[in-house]
């Protein structure tokens, strides 16, 4: 029974600080290094174990990764990093703070933006403070400008199927570390979850959340440690 464990990042400064993320390089507040070394405590203690990683190219997850393997003493595990297990691309949004974005275009717009399921934000404009587009680690990506959660559904599964869903067939454990929407894309796949229930999905920082998974890799179970 294949065992796989998907753990969100902490706490970032920007969640700290009610601003949108997105793509943008933002790292942990020391309540989120907290919340990394507790999780990997908390797989540690619930006798899980690892053959290989999986996370993002952006810092947090990253780093939020390597405090639980090492907390685990896994340090040395192998793992894959990859843009498509990235966080939705927010768009003109990144930066701002969500209090004053809905403030100034009214909480019924923003909560379209943040929690429906196929509207994209405002797209980013180009040459602004967060393009991306000299940043070496998305040389030759078509970024996006702005992402849906169904547009990042779009991008993750794929990357799902080819490069981790045959290391669970093969046997192998697994634990992806990432973001509140690429792993709700996940989320979604696995359990079977509508495009209205996925919206109301609340995925908590730092804390691990373990799928015990059927061979064709479907959701026999799933809880958060």
């Amino acid at each position: 029974m294949p065992t796989l464990v998907l753990l969100r990042h902490g706490q970032s400064q920007w969640n700290l600080e009610n601003r949108f993320t997105g793509w943008w390089d933002v790292g942990l507040t020391d309540q989120g290094i907290a919340e990394a070394i507790a999780a990997g405590q908390r797989i540690a203690a619930a006798g899980l174990d690892f053959d290989l990683a999986f996370t993002s190219v952006q810092s947090r997850a990253i780093k939020t990764l390597n405090l639980a393997l090492e907390s685990m003493g896994r340090l040395w595990l192998p793992v894959t990093k990859d843009w498509h297990l990235n966080e939705r691309h927010y768009g003109g949004l990144t930066g701002l703070n969500k209090a004053d974005t809905a403030a100034k275009y009214g909480e019924d717009q923003v909560k379209i933006w943040r929690r429906s399921f196929d509207v994209p934000p405002p797209p980013l404009a180009p040459g602004g403070d967060f393009d991306l587009a000299a940043d070496r680690r998305y040389a030759g990506i078509a970024i996006p400008t702005a992402e849906s959660l169904k547009d990042t559904i779009a991008r993750v599964l794929p990357y799902w199927e080819a490069a981790i869903a045959p290391e669970l067939k093969a046997g192998k454990r697994v634990i992806i570390a990432a973001h509140g929407n690429s792993l709700r894309a996940l989320v979604k796949h696995l359990s079977g979850l509508s495009d209205d229930e996925i919206v109301h999905e609340e995925i908590p920082t730092g804390q691990p959340m373990v799928y015990e998974l059927a061979d064709d890799l479907t959701a026999i179970s799933r809880r958060y440690i």
